[in-house]
């Protein structure tokens, strides 16, 4: 075997066991979304997704070639140096990969963990919160509605809250609801978002706040 075949294969088994993780991009700011808005969290981004939302404003994300393979001990030694102890594991599609490590790990140095997935691939990781975002193009695989806290369904069209219903009722545990405008459509969007909120108590609101914010 080649020194690169060497490497190819070291890389596989690290990549299979979460060691390293394909990173966009870490960063420390305000959540902007959910039920945490407002609040202070490190943010790790990890590239790839199948998912394919027309929509998404990080398409970037998707082609995790794209993205270095990064150590994910580094990636924590990074997380740690933010003041807020709180990190969000988002993507891309997170869930592509093996999360148990890097939950074990920041869990260690008493960091809360959350994620924000579509629930479209095999839940791992130890989290503190999880955010599910169905999307319709690759929905979520069952066993992740028995494990959300929060349900944030983006509302792109009127028949989105069909789609928001048929989520909602899969919920298996205490969880809250939340309907989100596509950004690129939110005039438009929000008087009906507003009233369907209205008519139906269950859910709320959430807004992209960041973004009025201009903050990443």
């Amino acid at each position: 075997m080649n020194t690169n075949s060497k490497t190819a294969k070291v890389q596989n088994e690290h990549l299979s066991d979460g060691k390293i993780l394909p990173l966009m991009e870490e960063f420390y700011t305000i959540q902007g979304e959910g039920f945490h808005s407002g609040k202070a969290a490190y943010f790790i981004r990890i590239g790839g997704c199948d998912v394919g939302c027309h929509w998404c404003d990080v398409k970037e994300s998707w082609n995790a070639e794209l993205h270095p393979l990064t150590s994910v001990e580094k990636i924590i030694l990074n997380a740690c140096t933010n003041p807020s102890k709180a990190v969000v594991v988002t993507g891309g599609e997170p869930l592509q990969y093996n999360l148990n490590f890097l939950t074990v790990e920041l869990k260690k140095k008493n960091i809360s963990t959350f994620l924000e997935t579509s629930g479209a691939f095999e839940l791992s990781g130890t989290w503190d919160w999880i955010c599910l975002s169905p999307k319709k193009n690759l929905p979520p695989k069952p066993e992740i509605f028995n494990h959300a806290d929060e349900l944030k369904v983006i509302i792109h069209n009127r028949n989105d809250f069909k789609w928001a219903e048929l989520n909602r009722e899969k919920i298996k545990k205490k969880c809250l609801f939340f309907l989100q405008p596509e950004w690129s459509k939110r005039e438009e969007l929000m008087p009906l978002i507003t009233d369907y909120v209205m008519q139906h108590p269950e859910w709320m609101i959430s807004l992209q706040t960041h973004k009025y914010m201009n903050i990443p």
